[in-house]
């Protein structure tokens, strides 16, 4: 009986230490969330743009360069005026349901985002094109700035220039559905999304898996691998022990575990980094008492050892930020950086009319790297008569707190919709955007406002990052918020795995480079 029991037990450990229900060809990769939506229209957030960017195709995506290069446009002509934008659409791109894509379902996509009974969240991409505002107040049937002139032929007409148009072109809100599917599905096209990518949906089982099957009939490159499993795990020490099982392909590393991995030299070659397009900050809520005042605001800046926090909490799996513009998208100068200089801080504390210090509330969420980087910011603050009170939420309570201006002072990072500078000022300093839009620190200054208006609609770059210089000077010199850093990611991927990159954002990832080696299965998970 003893033997037998052994035996079992054995061969349940056998079981759990060895690749389990894998689909041979696929690569699997880990979600922490499930996602909330497949439609288009309705995504804004990473986890959605990188799946959807597998199903779907717009008219020009990026490189890994960042450079906008073709995708179902061939080519296209831009006028003088940086106003009208005319695509020629390849021919013989099909949806997934069999029917050739056209120019009229570019003009039937991007007319939905806009359509009030889609209840878009990114209105913002399409509503700088001439008539949109008339279309989307009922004042107009269409768009009068997107003409399909024939089925290969797209025409866009702009009501002011604007110089990252193209990005926006390439973003996820941009690409092209069927309107027969959405027709058919209604609301449930989330579930059932048809599109032109090099991936169809095979199945979705909420909060356990997706299944992306390759298409042999894309019109690009096609995939090297039979299709992708997304398993959903929540727990990084799940994610872990299932990448370490041979059960997962690529993981990017939990703050958790990176200094573990990172000292294994064993996997230096299976990591990959790639240094983000994103901000870390400590906003500061500049609309109400005490970070009214600039004066205190700059001491807060001078208050923090954010290079120590970068190179011990941190890690160093980021770089220190000057300013809210990522180190890889300025093209000017950067900004003056604020160095830890705690007696200026108390002077300056003094000078703003606080000679015994203050208390404040500083707003975090529940992530333990998050507590454990607040914590030593409170430390900081209270050597300079600063005392913090810290207050964890969870997500979305967080989130709805800091839109409706709560906190004293939060903790947040801010991803790039779209890689260019404009993406780093207009949502999260111009007046117009208070608050849910992205400024939620409620910083107002209408010569800020003024400069980076005219970096938009500027005729060439060399005077767009003029006013855009102009523009983040002036934001740090004023202080809204404490500037940490740009986050680097780091992932980890099997041996097995060829012809893995990682990417500035998300959207370039088509998974038509990734590989398997095909004898993977003699690789031994036991190698970790």
């Amino acid at each position: 009986m003893r033997r037998i029991l052994f035996l079992h037990i054995l061969l349940v450990f056998l079981l759990a230490c060895s690749p389990q229900n894998r689909l041979s060809g696929y690569i699997y990769y880990r979600l922490n969330t499930n996602p909330t939506t497949l439609d288009p229209a309705l995504i804004v957030d990473v986890t959605g743009g990188s799946l959807s960017a597998k199903l779907f195709n717009g008219l020009v995506r990026m490189d890994k360069d960042l450079n906008i290069i073709p995708d179902i446009a061939s080519t296209w002509k831009i006028s003088e005026n940086w106003l009208a934008y005319r695509f020629e659409l390849k021919k013989g791109v099909i949806f997934s349901n069999g029917r050739e894509a056209t120019a009229g379902d570019f003009k039937y996509s991007f007319e939905r985002i806009l359509n009030p009974k889609t209840r878009s969240p990114n209105t913002w991409v399409f509503d700088k094109i001439k008539g949109a505002r008339e279309f989307m107040s009922g004042k107009a049937k269409d768009v009068s700035g997107i003409k399909a002139v024939n089925d290969y032929i797209l025409e866009i007409t702009l009501d002011k220039p604007f110089s990252p148009f193209l990005n926006l072109l390439a973003m996820t809100a941009a690409y092209v559905v069927p309107k027969e599917e959405i027709e058919k599905w209604g609301v449930d096209f989330s579930s059932h999304p048809s599109g032109t990518g090099p991936f169809i949906l095979k199945h979705w089982l909420p909060n356990r898996e997706l299944l992306f099957e390759a298409r042999t009939d894309y019109f690009d490159r096609l995939p090297k691998i039979k299709g992708i499993a997304y398993k959903i795990i929540p727990e990084d020490l799940t994610a872990i022990t299932e990448f370490e099982l041979g059960n997962l392909d690529v993981i990017t590393i939990p703050a958790s575990a990176f200094s573990r991995f990172k000292k294994d030299k064993k996997l230096s070659d299976l990591m990959s980094s790639i240094n983000g397009i994103n901000t870390y900050y400590l906003g500061l809520n500049c609309s109400k008492k005490p970070f009214d005042n600039p004066v205190l605001r700059k001491a807060m800046n001078y208050a923090i050892d954010r290079k120590k926090i970068l190179r011990t909490v941190y890690e160093v799996r980021g770089r220190i930020a000057s300013g809210p513009v990522p180190d890889i998208l300025r093209k000017w100068k950067a900004p003056a950086s604020y160095e830890y200089n705690p007696s200026k801080a108390k002077e300056m504390i003094k000078a703003a009319g606080y000679p015994d210090g203050l208390e404040v509330n500083f707003y975090i969420t529940a992530d333990n790297e998050v507590v454990d980087t607040a914590e030593v910011i409170q430390s900081y603050l209270k050597e300079v008569g600063i005392k913090a009170n810290i207050k964890q939420l969870e997500w979305s309570a967080y989130k709805e707190a800091i839109n409706k201006g709560e906190p004293d002072m939060f903790w947040l990072g801010w991803f790039a919709d779209y890689p260019d500078p404009e993406n780093f000022l207009f949502p999260l300093f111009h007046s117009a955007n208070l608050g849910p839009a992205g400024n939620r620190a409620r910083y107002k200054n209408p010569s800020v406002d003024a400069l980076i208006e005219k970096g938009q609609h500027a005729s060439n770059l060399k005077e767009r990052d003029m006013y855009y210089e102009r523009a983040e000077n002036m934001i740090v010199d004023e202080a809204p918020w404490v500037f940490f850093w740009h986050r680097t990611d780091y992932t980890l991927r099997q041996p097995w795995i060829k012809n893995y990159q990682s990417y500035l954002t998300y959207s370039i990832d088509k998974g038509t480079e990734i590989q398997i080696e095909s004898k993977y299965q003699s690789v031994k998970a036991s190698k970790f």
